[in-house]
């Protein structure tokens, strides 16, 4: 396993090219998603070291490109898209240090190509960019297997020290890794000074989120309560991991270059990655994790496919089946992508038996841009003297996003809600005796004020007569 074939860089690069060009001309449909706006808000009005709901990266990168690019959404999802680009390149050159040629490299970008990978990569969120640092990683200690080059290690501890700044999931590869390698080896990985400084350099990085979650309660701790109650149930979560690796190609490779891991006197040496694979998925199962965290976990698979089935050198006509396959499944995954014009999003179904089609990203998108619309034209028809003391207050964390992210160009400075994250920017100052009041439940600040009365039916209502100070009400209007 120590030679190591030419890098496939056309084909491979082709097909990075192509992915990035798919999702750069869908890069401008429809809106915002809703993690967007809040992620982008919270960067660009609320920056910290750390958040209820994710570590600092995402939104501040969201927030940087939409203060210096303002409402450019092809702007704001290039770094997704560039990173989707670096993932199926990487998938690739794990393929290549597994002992795939040129048609291995190809297969395995082409299935990373055609999975959930590059669907997700439509949005900057925290979901879109981690996988490919786990991706990154994987490919490191893959090689680090073959040339036994330690700075590989310190390199991995950096990335992964990015990756703690986008979501707290890598720990999980880490520790079920370490056991894998203790039982199956190899054992001096851990003995490695190199490794112990990239973890050392990944808990430095981290401390100053660590000290802001220390700081306010340990937030984070009470996300993974979301997350349970969120959970859809087992076969749910094995089904949507599954069809995340690519209707058609992906689920196949998937499941054939989990088993070769395993069983493939070739790739003995990466079997302990195998193990680890496996693990992630059962742990991810058991902690009710939400199903695109697997996302982080296909690239292994597919490269241990397409190495294995190019080495048992299959017969001819195996190709002829093969490339139809992929042609399919790219197929599939650019109908899930947003492609679809949006005056006719209304007419089309969201999705065609297992495969989820584009329009639905306009479902997540078009109906908060439109309760936005709505907000800030009930603002605009405020008196001027009612909307000085006057806060706008949404129910939920989404529709509290959707409003303030383009509130300052209607005069709505801020939106304060007590849901998740937003909670811990603020509560409203005194002076605002009065809530323009946005959601669904009415009755979640009627305790706190002497009238309610309807704006929009079922929709919007305005409270006024506050009966105690916002330092006595805020903590009672904590959400998860």
């Amino acid at each position: 396993m120590n030679g190591i074939h030419t890098f496939a860089r056309w084909p491979v690069l082709a097909i990075a090219a192509v992915a990035g060009v798919v999702l750069l001309l869908t890069s401008g449909r429809y809106g915002h998603g809703f993690d967007e706006a809040y992620f982008l808000v919270a960067g660009r009005d609320h920056l910290n070291w750390g958040y209820f709901d994710q570590p600092p990266l995402i939104p501040l990168l969201a927030g940087g490109l939409d203060s210096l690019f303002p409402g450019n959404l092809v702007v704001l999802r290039l770094p997704m898209t560039l990173a989707a680009m670096g993932g199926i390149v990487v998938t690739a050159l794990i393929a290549r240090e597994l002992g795939g040629r040129r048609a291995a490299q190809v297969m395995a970008a082409a299935a990373y190509a055609c999975s959930s990978a590059l669907i997700m990569s439509h949005w900057i969120a925290t979901y879109a960019l981690d996988p490919v640092l786990w991706t990154v990683i994987v490919w490191l200690v893959v090689r680090w297997v073959r040339v036994r080059d330690d700075r590989l290690l310190l390199l991995a501890g950096v990335v992964t020290a990015i990756s703690l700044q986008t979501k707290f999931l890598i720990p999980a590869f880490w520790v079920l890794l370490a056991l894998s390698a203790l039982v199956l080896g190899p054992r001096d990985l851990l003995r490695r000074p190199m490794l112990w400084a990239g973890a050392a350099i990944a808990v430095a990085v981290t401390i100053p989120n660590l000290v802001w979650q220390a700081r306010n309660g340990w937030p984070y701790a009470h996300m993974n309560e979301v997350v349970k109650a969120e959970f859809p149930g087992v076969v749910p979560f094995l089904r949507d991991g599954l069809l995340g690796a690519g209707v058609g190609i992906g689920v196949l490779a998937f499941l054939y270059g989990l088993w070769r891991l395993l069983r493939s006197p070739d790739l003995r040496p990466y079997r302990f990655l195998g193990v680890t694979m496996i693990a992630l998925i059962v742990a991810f199962l058991l902690a009710q994790g939400r199903s695109y965290y697997l996302i982080g976990i296909y690239a292994l698979p597919f490269a241990a496919a397409a190495a294995e089935l190019e080495r048992r050198r299959l017969v001819r006509w195996w190709k002829a089946v093969a490339w139809p396959a992929f042609v399919l499944s790219a197929v599939v995954t650019v109908a899930a992508l947003p492609i679809y014009p949006a005056s006719t999003v209304d007419k089309l179904p969201t999705s065609f038996g297992i495969v989820t089609l584009g329009t639905s990203f306009a479902g997540g998108e078009l109906p908060v841009a439109q309760l936005a619309e709505t907000v800030d034209g009930i603002w605009a028809s405020m008196p001027p003297e009612e909307r000085a003391h006057t806060a706008v207050y949404a129910e939920i964390y989404p529709f509290a996003a959707a409003v303030e992210r383009d509130g300052r160009a209607h005069g709505i400075d801020r939106v304060y809600s007590g849901h998740r994250g937003y909670w811990y920017f603020g509560a409203p100052p005194e002076s605002a005796d009065s809530v323009l009041f946005f959601g669904f439940d009415p009755g979640l600040l009627k305790p706190h004020f002497a009238t309610m009365t309807p704006v929009v039916d079922g929709l919007v209502w305005r409270y006024t007569g506050k009966l105690a100070p916002w330092k006595q009400i805020w903590p009672l209007l904590k959400r998860q």
